[in-house]
């Protein structure tokens, strides 16, 4: 979707970090946008940034309450007529731990961090088809959903379920004319991470996130990269109909020993039947005509 100038985008979480730093670049495309927060304070704060600008609509919104989110599409198409760009970027952080008997808080990670992004799916990516003007959806993942921590698993779960969903989607989607792609931030200024000062010194603890290695994670947050770079990132994978947006190199050394450590995963001497062998064949086939088809501009 290469011309964004008259386009109308939707994003959620998008009153500050990450999706307020979308919002202001496709602001300065010439899009008009929709910005869906939960938070009053963030709403605030972008209204007051953003103010005299007549092609923002602001919207208090839940993501995980499939009637707020519905009746926030309805607003922004009775306020622009249109939608062409989708952005599920609300999510919160926490979410108990695997190994315990706590069911609150992980239900109410994941109904935000999945249930978000598929109810934003389900409800306005019928829209943008039906327009029949082509589009774009951006459904941010994290690369805790290509490296995941222990004791963050509700966060990992929803994460790496959002890759998934987003790679599904991008073939269902494409015959259509809608790019699709993934977006997988690492460490970026947001207000989901309060960053304490530099003297800060935390109490040693039994999880991964040690006293040492908290202040490692702090001091990384502390030069993390500026929502508006990332907001440009996406702009530019738009365009291009990227299917992943990767915005931070220092991870790529680890996906790929992951990578390959997946591949030597596979048997070497197993011998599959040639019915198996013509599916897969056919199934990549088609699977790769659709992944690279191209959006409509």
């Amino acid at each position: 979707m290469r011309n964004l100038d008259g386009k109308v985008a939707f994003v959620t979480g998008g009153a500050s970090g990450i999706g307020l730093g979308m919002a202001r670049n496709f602001l300065a495309e010439g899009m008009k946008v929709v910005i869906a927060d939960y938070n009053d304070e963030h709403l605030a704060q972008a209204k007051d940034i953003l103010a005299g600008s007549n092609a923002v609509h602001f919207i208090k919104v839940n993501v995980s309450d499939r009637a707020s989110l519905k009746a926030a599409a309805e607003d922004a198409l009775n306020v622009f007529g249109r939608i062409h760009v989708l952005c599920n970027n609300a999510g919160v952080g926490g979410g108990s731990h695997l190994d315990d008997e706590e069911f609150d808080e992980w239900d109410k990670a994941l109904s935000v961090n999945l249930g978000g992004v598929v109810n934003g799916v389900k409800i306005i990516a019928p829209i943008i088809k039906a327009q029949g003007e082509g589009g774009h959806i951006v459904n941010t993942s994290s690369m805790a959903g290509i490296v995941p921590l222990p004791g963050m698993e509700a966060y990992a779960t929803a994460k790496y379920a959002v890759r998934g969903l987003t790679d599904s989607l991008r073939m269902t989607l494409a015959p259509h004319g809608i790019g699709v792609s993934c977006l997988f931030p690492g460490a970026t200024r947001t207000q989901l991470v309060p960053v304490p000062a530099e003297d800060f010194d935390p109490e040693p603890s039994d999880d991964l996130f040690n006293a040492e290695l908290a202040r490692d994670f702090f001091a990384a947050m502390r030069e993390a990269m500026d929502p508006m770079e990332m907001g440009a990132t996406v702009v530019h994978a738009i365009k291009e109909n990227l299917p992943h947006i990767c915005t931070h190199v220092e991870f790529l050394d680890e996906v790929r020993e992951r990578n390959r450590a997946l591949e030597a995963a596979f048997p070497v001497d197993q011998k599959p039947s040639p019915a198996r062998v013509r599916f897969e064949n056919a199934r990549r086939a088609a699977s790769t005509a659709l992944l690279t088809m191209p959006a409509k501009d």
